[in-house]
């Protein structure tokens, strides 16, 4: 190191270089630094879920969660197994060792939780996931006096338009209920009628189905054939044959139940200003720049406002984003200002030559080191702003004492 400081000493254009380049590889690295609120960092962790409708919590755990602790008992690098049984579903978190491959371990859970036979009949297929982490970066409340029904359609067509957004790779809904078709029944009807809720349940059911037809070779080519019978609506369901009546006239559901077309029961209802409200909530995953979302979705913000039906409203309720650029305002603003007071301080005791070179190591710091975040895939993030900013304590305190040596040594 000595040997090389002499070097430069000797070869001042070669330092002057080093230092023009440095602070122009920064520069043109600045746009390429990924930005997020907080590193990214990879979770380790598997998660399974296993539906089980209509089952009881200790249903849960001995049908299912047992069976799935059992299947994935000896596969190597697991540190700790976690279950939950809850109604109508089995989740089992699995942590991984940080040094274990996450891809092989992966596929050896699916293909131990895949090979289970012996599950309950009511369970559905397995999901096998590896945990991804996701950052928030905003929220936007949707509200207006209107209908449920018209909010929730407004709400989801803003979410597949934010989906489209390339700088977009994650959007949530919140307070939004899931559709509900029900079917009131009384019990004197089914007495009336001597019926069961089981026989109405499976009329409803073998007449709301898609069926694959299989195919037919034609000259053409071949033609793939599909029955579709699937119901979405109550209208749609009114017309399905309960039952014969012995004249041969047909009991239809509209004639027994009331239908109506709504949402399903939750505990979790939205409002904003005294008005009904819909979330929707963006967040980043992995590489993705939070300061490019937020920039993308303010933008699409304040083009579709104006599309919006009257009496429904948009509102960017937070932004992550505003706290990083914050962040990254106050960088540079410590910069500048650390950079002004070393300049005055140096300039009254010292030379003016000598505290602009000394000032000169503020830029050069933090500009090199941006230089090598791309290569190195770090972010401009929280953490990442805080090592700056207290390294340029460490920067100027000692190109002060570098400068003072040297005025020193030129005074003699």
């Amino acid at each position: 190191m000595p040997k090389l400081i002499a070097w430069f000493v000797d070869n001042p254009v070669a330092a002057n270089l080093l230092m023009f380049i440095l602070i122009g590889s920064g520069l043109l690295a600045l746009n390429d630094v990924r930005k997020e609120e907080f590193p990214n960092v990879e979770s380790p962790v598997v998660m399974v879920t296993v539906p089980y409708l209509g089952a009881a919590p200790a249903e849960v755990e001995t049908g299912v969660c047992t069976r799935i602790e059992e299947s994935i008992d000896g596969i190597e690098n697991i540190v700790k197994v976690k279950t939950t049984a809850a109604e109508g579903q089995c989740s089992v978190a699995v942590e991984l060792e940080m040094d274990a491959d996450q891809a092989k371990a992966l596929d050896d859970i699916k293909a131990q939780v895949n090979a289970i036979s012996t599950f309950p009949t009511n369970t559905e297929r397995p999901i096998v996931s590896q945990v991804t982490m996701r950052s928030l970066v905003a929220q936007i409340a949707v509200h207006g006096d209107t209908d449920e029904r018209s909010l929730k359609n407004i709400t989801e067509s803003i979410r597949k338009d934010l989906l489209e957004l390339p700088e977009v790779s994650l959007v949530e809904t919140l307070y939004m209920r899931a559709d509900e078709i029900s079917v009131e029944i009384s019990e004197a009807t089914l007495r009336r009628h001597q019926l069961t809720l089981d026989q109405v349940a499976h009329a409803i059911r073998s007449s709301s189905i898609d069926i694959p037809g299989g195919s037919v070779k034609a000259g053409a080519g071949e033609i793939r054939l599909r029955g579709t019978g699937q119901r979405y609506s109550g209208e749609e369901l009114e017309n399905v044959v309960v039952a014969r009546e012995p004249g041969g006239g047909r009991l239809l559901l509209r004639d027994i139940a009331n239908i109506v077309d709504g949402f399903e029961d939750i505990d979790q209802y939205g409002e904003f200003n005294g008005e009904q409200a819909m979330m929707i909530q963006i967040s980043r995953i992995g590489s993705d720049d939070a300061i490019e979302i937020s920039e993308a979705v303010v933008a699409y913000v304040e083009s579709k406002e104006r599309e919006l039906p009257e009496g429904i409203h948009f509102t960017m309720w937070s932004n992550e984003a505003d706290e990083l650029v914050g962040r990254l305002g106050t960088m540079i603003n410590n910069a500048f200002g650390g950079l002004l007071l070393v300049m005055i301080s140096l300039s009254l005791f010292l030379r003016v030559r000598l505290a602009l070179w000394v000032s000169a190591g503020i830029p050069v710091a933090i500009f090199g080191a941006l230089a090598f975040f791309p290569s190195a895939d770090l972010s401009i993030s929280t953490l990442s702003l805080m090592g700056l900013l207290l390294s340029l304590g460490v920067v100027v305190d000692d190109a002060i004492v570098v400068g003072e040596r040297i005025y020193t040594k030129e005074q003699g």
